[in-house]
């Protein structure tokens, strides 16, 4: 691998997968009415674009006017949900895979509006000999984490082939819990055949590494329906700061139009945000090859949730039938979009 592209990926793993660098000072959190500070979590990812818009150009703080909000970058979907339960995170943006097991185990989290869809790739390694997903029989794959987003949608479609991961006994090893940056340094060595990536990473393996698109995001188990943002709160937040939590997805909404609109600029804003954090920059073509394989959208589609979690019970990730009814309400955002 060239010296640059490893000090990158490990630079931009650091960020992504260690300790989160934002401060938890400023608002308590929690369900205190008539809050005037609020804290606003977030992950410096590509698919986290309406957060990172939102912050940098003032969408949120212009709409929230003298309520003062703190930012928070977390490394991973645990973390935040940790922090949404203890009270220190108000509002914010996570995979929907975190949020759904926390719902499911009776924590009190909703779904406000999506922030985007898609955004997971399937690759495999140059020489691996995968051309197609039923060439993974014998193979070996890996995602950011067991039961994943990533990993629920490609074992979903190998079951479809009747392949099934060694986890269930099947004949197609699963790694799990492999970084973006170990994905990197394990194609390059030949350590393991293919991926369930997140975007920018699929991306990235596919531009720096030479690997195989296998299916491309949009044909990827409930392809362009299924959030791999989404925006979220509690629901005793959302009842007793109602005012506040409007202000927010006023300017979520702003934040997701611009960057529909204006892909140059997002891009820039993103790249100059990562390397405010990492003092690393993604390539220029990665980026702009990674953003066509997601859509920057409030578009939440809950049956697409609801079909993942059937799915990831399906594939013994949970162990009982889930039930999202009252886990998706975008009443507030639906209201604010047609005034």
């Amino acid at each position: 691998m060239k010296k640059g592209l490893l000090i990158l990926a490990i630079a931009l793993v650091g960020l992504l997968t260690a300790c989160g660098t934002g401060s938890t000072g400023g608002s308590t959190g929690g369900s205190e009415a008539g809050k005037d500070a609020i804290n606003i979590g977030y992950f410096p990812n590509l698919d986290h674009a309406a957060a990172i818009v939102g912050k940098e150009k003032g969408f949120f703080d212009d709409e929230l006017g003298e309520v003062e909000a703190t930012y928070i970058d977390f490394p991973n979907g645990n973390d935040f949900i940790e922090a949404l339960d203890a009270g220190t995170l108000d509002i914010g943006y996570v995979g929907p895979g975190p949020a759904i097991n926390y719902y499911l185990r009776g924590g009190d989290v909703v779904i406000l509006s999506a922030a985007a869809n898609g955004a997971t790739l399937i690759v495999a390694r140059d020489g691996s000999g995968i051309e197609e997903l039923a060439d993974f029989d014998g193979k070996s794959f890996c995602t950011p984490g067991n039961g994943c987003t990533h990993n629920v949608q490609l074992e979903a479609m190998l079951k479809e082939l009747g392949l099934e991961s060694n986890r269930v006994g099947g004949t197609v090893e699963h790694q799990s819990r492999v970084a973006p940056a170990n994905m990197v340094a394990m194609f390059e060595q030949g350590q393991i055949d293919a991926a369930a990536a997140p975007e920018p990473w699929g991306t990235y393996l596919v531009e720096e590494l030479g690997a195989k698109v296998v299916t491309e995001w949009n044909d990827v188990y409930l392809g362009e329906r299924l959030a791999s943002v989404v925006l979220v709160s509690t629901k005793e937040f959302v009842e007793n700061n109602p005012d506040i939590v409007d202000a927010v997805l006023k300017g979520h909404i702003k934040s997701v139009e611009y960057a529909q609109n204006n892909e140059e600029d997002t891009l820039q804003t993103i790249n100059d945000a990562l390397y405010n954090l990492t003092q690393q920059r993604l390539p220029e073509s990665v980026l702009t090859n990674a953003w066509q394989r997601m859509a920057v959208t409030t578009e939440t589609h809950a049956d697409a949730l609801q079909a993942w979690a059937d799915a990831s019970y399906d594939l013994q990730f949970i162990e009982d039938d889930p039930n999202l009814d009252g886990f998706v309400d975008t009443s507030r955002l639906d209201a604010l979009v047609s005034e």
